[in-house]
């Protein structure tokens, strides 16, 4: 992976823990991995209704990082890290 494809799976993550929606994406991540290349095509089709919300580059970037196996891992991981408050910090 790329230093880019890294950034943006952190700016993923960042914004899945920050709605609040760690636990549910987790849940879809996992359901979805062995689908995750189907997933990948099928953004690829819809990219004249999704690049509303994200970038042309965005959308490319992600649909190429869905046709790698250990992208939707190394996300659950990203997510769960920022999910888990670290030892000290006051809870919320």
């Amino acid at each position: 992976m790329t230093i880019e494809d890294l950034a943006l799976l952190e700016r993923v993550a960042e914004a899945i823990v920050a709605r609040g929606m760690a636990a549910p994406a987790t849940l879809f991540l996992e359901s979805m991995g062995p689908m995750n290349f189907l997933g990948s095509q099928a953004l690829h089709v819809l990219s004249p209704i999704i690049e509303c919300a994200l970038s042309g580059t965005e959308l490319t970037q992600i649909a190429r990082l869905l046709e790698r196996r250990d992208s939707i891992p190394r996300l659950m991981t990203l997510i769960e890290a920022r999910a888990t408050p670290s030892p000290g910090a006051p809870a919320q």
